[in-house]
């Protein structure tokens, strides 16, 4: 037996005998101050210790819009995202270019948007804004699709006020430092970000009208209106506000068995991730297809159709 024949036996025999490496995913979440970050990480945990060869790191990102479309080139197996972001992307509608081939794996909690102000500030409403320093929040991020769009359903443009890009952390130091008049956090009630802020300094939550949340729901379907109670934040009064559904979304053609996988552990374990994330208390069977308008994944549905029939 010739040499070369004897050394691509032993390399085939040992590529035979080694077990093959786990595959390694990643799931976009967004800033660390968030909340997508901190649940991000335990369905990453979830995902790693309870499937076979899958290892899975949560990543920090801009949130919603570079989450779906990581998602949809493959650069991210499973993406965190708000509702508004994810129709948009289904549709092809701004900030996307084109329709992204993703789907909903399913919903997470609803986030609530935040206009946040110093507690003596004269905006009182969000027609106030108009010439002040308002953060809209990161490039890419869902903060920033949403809280564009919730403007212009109230009729102020961007030509009516001063805007600046600011992620969580940066927005609620701006605002403690007195560099911005008003700041837009869409995230959940009690959002680290906002709880932090409110220990140091006296801030507001602007409350939106019944007529304001109206106009919101009609330009922006995917919204709906809550009241949130006093002392969510530290000495923050009740306010109403509207609020869109988180989602993950995967590619459309995700593994169907694999999709099954991650539905079935995370569903598993969601009391687990219950006492680590109090959102998570929201992320139920029975809201897994809050978000109307955006296909679930074929796994996905038929996991739900299944347990509907139970």
């Amino acid at each position: 037996m010739t040499s070369w024949l004897k050394h691509a036996l032993v390399t085939l025999s040992l590529a035979v005998a080694l077990p093959a490496a786990a595959a390694n995913y990643t799931i976009g979440t967004g800033s660390q101050s968030g909340t997508y970050y901190p649940l991000g990480g335990m369905l990453a945990q979830t995902w790693s210790q309870n499937i076979d060869d899958f290892n899975m790191r949560a990543e920090v990102t801009a949130a919603s819009v570079e989450n779906i479309i990581k998602v949809a080139s493959g650069q991210q197996l499973v993406g965190m995202a708000m509702g508004d972001s994810v129709l948009a992307a289904v549709n092809g509608e701004a900030p996307f270019k084109r329709p992204m081939d993703v789907a909903v794996l399913f919903a997470l909690y609803p986030n609530v948007v935040q206009f946040v102000v110093p507690a003596n500030s004269d905006i009182q409403s969000v027609s106030d804004l108009k010439g002040k320093k308002v953060s809209l929040g990161a490039p890419g991020s869902g903060t920033r699709v949403g809280a564009t769009n919730i403007l212009k359903a109230l009729g102020v443009n961007d030509d009516d006020f001063k805007a600046q890009s600011l992620n969580f952390t940066a927005t609620t130091e701006a605002l403690a430092n007195g560099q911005i008049d008003a700041g837009v956090l869409i995230g959940s009630a009690g959002i680290g970000a906002i709880t932090e802020l409110a220990l140091t300094r006296d801030i507001r939550i602007l409350s939106f009208s019944q007529e304001e949340l109206d106009k919101v729901h009609a330009a922006l379907p995917a919204y709906a209106g809550m009241e949130i109670p006093a002392d969510t934040y530290n000495k923050v009064p009740a306010f109403n506000a509207p609020v869109v559904w988180n989602v993950l979304v995967v590619k459309k053609d995700l593994d169907p068995a694999l999709a099954t996988q991650m539905i079935e552990t995370a569903y598993g374990d969601m009391g687990k991730i219950q006492k680590v994330i109090s959102d998570a208390k929201n992320t139920t069977l029975e809201n897994m297809d809050r978000l109307q308008g955006a296909p679930l994944h074929e796994s996905s549905q038929a996991f739900l159709n299944e347990k509907k029939a139970d």
